[in-house]
């Protein structure tokens, strides 16, 4: 007997006839001997209801800890929904919500971290039924306040259940059957893999494919969890996700990215000295917000240098507003922003030992007239920043450029 660890997203719960076709997926495990921890979402649509009507009551509440307990109300909902549908269909089902496992979290309303699991609880639980439904995104801090994990937090949830309990594998439920080598919505010829290795998948997921969220791969990584993606609307086998050495074959390019929830911020004529990046970006960092690409552009007449950073869209204003503070503390001659850009990116652990990627990239890139704005490398990547006009056009040079249809 194994324990499975699946989970289902909004589209996935979207209704009681959804529900019910997820409560069949479960039973099917149940049927091969498995015991079954099912982690839900809210259903589709529904937590933006909830942050729409959180933020008709008061601005900028985002950080509040009311915030929380308002927007992690539609999981309490699907957990209950589906562990009704499997007791109506004749099987033993509990649902737990984030403090009653407890899942423990630190007090970053909105983007918590998980701290620890206590998986007792739902150790004991599952000697006694055959299946467990689990609230996604939720947590609890030290002070009993509700916390939630984040966009996307439910895959997080699943993950770090599956690592505290070591289940055999997780399985991810969504839209789309796996992890494809592009969006199949931009190249029709896109391919879904068959294997991916963690780093590639962090990736992914950090470059803005919506397949799986960036923490719940970290999650799978540090613990060594294997995931799976798949459907939930056919029982096709999905993507495995695993260590790198479990991929079948390492091609020279695994798959190309596509980011649209970039902003670019510059902080012009900065003083060339030491500390004042760090002043920078530790005060924008003090304001949870992540930074993705800098450049930095230094002038020898002046000795000024212009600052260039990317933030997600979601943060751009509230970056763009301390940005402006800061330019006045360090005399700043002004910031500008923009965010009509995208981020488009090549992913491969074949690079590691290969020359020449970068070089080919920027010539198909160059050969249709698209400027490139912005460059970031790491040992498995390259990302370009372009306008966002050009953004999908982009995607489809590159995928054909490395041949990754074929």
């Amino acid at each position: 007997m194994g324990i499975i660890v699946q989970k289902f997203g909004g589209t996935s719960v979207g209704s009681v006839e959804k529900i019910f076709n997820v409560a069949n997926k479960v039973i099917g495990e149940i049927k091969k001997n498995h015991k079954v921890i099912v982690v839900v979402s809210a259903m589709s649509g529904e937590t933006d209801k909830l942050i729409k009507l959180a933020y008709e009551v008061k601005d900028n509440c985002v950080e509040d800890r009311e915030y929380d307990t308002i927007i992690s109300t539609g999981e309490q909902v699907t957990t209950g929904l589906l562990a009704l549908a499997l007791k109506k269909l004749g099987y033993k089902a509990k649902s737990f919500l984030g403090f009653q496992i407890p899942i423990k979290s630190d007090s970053t309303y909105s983007k918590a971290r998980i701290i620890q699991i206590d998986s007792e609880n739902l150790k004991k639980a599952l000697q006694e039924n055959d299946a467990l439904v689990v609230a996604g995104f939720q947590g609890i801090d030290e002070t009993g306040s509700i916390t939630t994990l984040g966009r996307g937090g439910s895959d997080t949830t699943a993950v770090a259940i599956a690592a505290a309990i070591n289940a055999d594998i997780c399985d991810i439920y969504t839209d789309v059957d796996g992890v494809y080598t592009t969006d199949p919505n931009i190249c029709r010829n896109a391919k879904k893999m068959e294997k991916i290795c963690y780093e590639e998948m962090l990736e992914f997921a950090s470059l803005g494919a919506k397949v799986l969220q960036l923490r719940s791969v970290e999650f799978a990584q540090k613990y060594n969890v294997k995931l799976q993606v798949r459907s939930s609307f056919n029982d096709n086998l999905g993507t495995i996700v695993c260590k790198e050495e479990e991929k079948m074959e390492s091609p020279l390019i695994t798959g190309v990215a596509y980011d649209k929830n970039q902003a670019k911020i510059s902080i012009l004529k900065v003083a060339d000295k030491p500390g004042v990046a760090a002043k920078i970006f530790s005060t924008i960092a003090e304001n949870n917000i992540s930074v993705d690409m800098i450049i930095q552009n230094i002038s020898e007449e002046d000795k000024t240098t212009d600052i260039t950073f990317t933030v997600s869209k979601t943060d751009y204003l509230k970056a763009l507003e301390i940005s402006k503070k800061l330019a006045t503390d360090i005399n700043a001659k002004n910031v500008i922003g923009d965010t009509n850009i995208s981020k488009i990116s090549i992913i491969g652990v074949g690079m590691k030992s290969h020359y020449g990627i970068a070089s080919k990239m920027f010539q198909l890139l160059a050969d249709e007239n698209i400027n490139i704005q912005m460059i970031s490398t790491s040992e498995i990547k390259i990302s370009c920043v372009v306008q966002e006009k050009y953004g999908e056009l982009a995607v489809r040079i590159l995928h054909d450029g490395f041949e990754l249809g074929k």
